[in-house]
């Protein structure tokens, strides 16, 4: 009887909240994650866990790309980094790099470039006929739960020559 109560009273603070807004709400929703927040978020800290990552080119280049930053809220301790780039080289290989500062201030100034892949394994990324790619690394990260650092990224060619860029993040481990 208790679990159905306490199951009522979620369900009734979400439909609440939706009540609010005009807005959908999906499982994933920022509504439905507020209504089950952590400690943390009651004190008004939103750590980001997982980045959408935007790659620009270099000095007025050519291409994009996108870097899906994920870590699961496990105790894997894994970041899955879904990547895709477009209006590259054609059939060329690339690798998606990182560099992390560990004073938080969002100024990464950094250049301790690590190559990304599977693993400790560098993947590099291959483009298509057209200079698309997509492509899915991961990462195990040694810090303990709660380390903030900045990060940034780019894309290199497979002769070091950087072709796209990111801005600063900021990261926190789950």
């Amino acid at each position: 009887m208790k679990r159905h109560l306490v199951g009522q009273l979620a369900v009734s603070l979400v439909c609440a909240a939706c009540a609010r807004s005009t807005d959908a709400v999906s499982p994933r929703s920022p509504m439905l994650e507020r209504a089950t927040s952590t400690a943390a978020d009651l004190d008004g800290l939103t750590p980001n866990f997982n980045l959408e990552v935007i790659l620009r080119p270099v000095d007025g280049g050519d291409g994009f790309g996108h870097v899906k930053f994920r870590q699961a809220n496990d105790d894997a301790k894994r970041i899955d980094l879904g990547v895709w780039v477009r209006n590259l080289a054609p059939n060329t290989s690339y690798r998606l790099q990182r560099a992390v500062d560990r004073v938080v201030d969002g100024n990464c100034t950094s250049t301790d470039w690590l190559t990304l892949g599977e693993g400790i394994v560098p993947q590099d990324i291959a483009t298509d006929d057209r200079g698309s790619a997509k492509q899915d690394l991961f990462r195990d990260v040694p810090n303990p739960v709660g380390t903030a650092f900045d990060i940034h990224f780019q894309v290199i060619t497979t002769a070091g020559v950087p072709v796209l860029t990111s801005d600063c993040y900021q990261y926190y481990v789950r």
